[in-house]
């Protein structure tokens, strides 16, 4: 007989599947579930890089006849619509599993309980919102695609213990210590892509990889925003774009013999509205999710940081502080963007906090 104990710690096992996909599963979200039976793991899985299998089907394939009569531990409610396979639903049923314990709730509108009512029409046992706030967070990429029609955007910055990235001469390399540029490319793995602005692009010629080796079994997507197609062609990012898929944001009316150029590169250019600052920030945001992206890290200089706390835009913030100072004529994470008041700052809330060497980085969420 289960108890809430064995429930919750099925679901952590459930949840440590789910955040191994972050990163790889977009435009679906990253899912786990694991099949016990008579207390014992007899399936796992995850969602697949790409989206597919879902990780029912996986853990499913791993149970076998095992899955009858057992129950199937999920991080989010299970699919119940035909898409490019059948419902995650069905393959339940079928396998004859008898409880399915849920995490969180899909809000997508061809499930937002469906899935939930198919399994229990079909006489399965369902335990709702187990580990819900957890299971929660890992889909939050997805979740704002679905809510708010955008990626979720993660604000990465480095800098001195006074909010400097650079001295005035623009010297940057490096900040921060070896363990702390290691966790950073740990983190660009756990997210669809990492954008920056042409500004660094220009000042520092970066590959804006993942390269911890074996992290990630698919290319990190590169994004930059580039108004006016200024990317040089022999820039680390254009001379790998076959490799490492690179994107760029541009404003229409762009120079059309530029446009060729870098598409024949292999850059994928994507057209948005001008704006005062020179590209639609939020247009911006919104075309990627069109094009399947739900997470994104924001790895831009003080102006493109600027530009997406003045719109709102920064749902979390991941900050590297080096034990340094520089003073006040180094260069600040973020421009000047306009707060006259304190009512009208962007406001976070601590989410951790954690060392790394000397350094520390600490991670807020935006406030409600």
């Amino acid at each position: 007989m289960s108890t809430k104990a064995t429930d919750e710690a099925h679901m952590r096992a459930a949840l440590a599947l789910a955040r191994r996909g972050l990163g790889e599963t977009a435009p679906n979200p990253s899912v786990g579930c694991v099949i016990v039976a008579q207390d014992r793991v007899v399936g796992r899985g995850r969602t697949a890089a790409g989206g597919r299998p879902h990780a029912e089907v996986e853990a499913l394939k791993m149970a076998g006849s095992a899955a009858r009569g057992a129950t199937a531990y999920v991080t989010l409610e299970p699919c119940a619509f035909t898409g490019k396979t059948g419902p995650c639903t069905s393959a339940l049923i079928e396998a004859g599993i008898k409880r399915v314990v849920i995490g969180a709730g899909d809000p997508h509108p061809k499930v937002n309980g469906a899935g939930v009512a198919q399994l229990r029409a079909a006489g399965v046992a369902v335990d709702e919102n187990i580990l819900q706030k957890e299971c929660t967070a890992v889909i939050s990429g997805f979740l704002s695609v679905v809510q708010r029609q955008r990626p979720l955007v993660r604000l990465k910055l480095a800098s001195t213990l006074d909010g400097r990235i650079a001295t005035s001469t623009k010297e940057s390399q490096w900040l921060t210590g070896e363990a702390a540029r290691r966790a950073v490319h740990a983190i660009r793995g756990r997210h669809d892509a990492v954008l920056a602005g042409v500004g660094t692009v220009l000042s520092d010629d970066p590959d804006l990889t993942c390269r911890i080796e074996g992290f990630r079994s698919s290319p990190l997507v590169r994004i930059v925003i580039d108004s006016h197609l200024r990317t040089p062609l022999m820039s680390r990012l254009v001379r790998t774009a076959a490799i490492h898929p690179l994107w760029i944001l541009h404003r229409n009316g762009a120079d059309a013999l530029r446009k060729r150029a870098l598409e024949n590169a292999g850059v994928k250019l994507i057209e948005l509205p001008a704006s005062s600052a020179g590209v639609d920030l939020l247009a911006g945001l919104q075309a990627l999710a069109k094009h399947g992206l739900t997470r994104i890290l924001v790895e831009g200089g003080g102006t493109l940081s600027a530009g997406l706390l003045r719109a709102g835009l920064v749902d979390r913030l991941a900050w590297f502080h080096a034990p340094s100072i520089i003073g006040g004529d180094g260069w600040p994470a973020a421009q000047a963007f306009g707060v006259s008041t304190l009512a009208s700052m962007p406001r976070f809330k601590l989410m951790a906090r954690e060392s790394f060497g000397d350094d520390i980085l600490t991670t807020y969420r935006k406030a409600d």
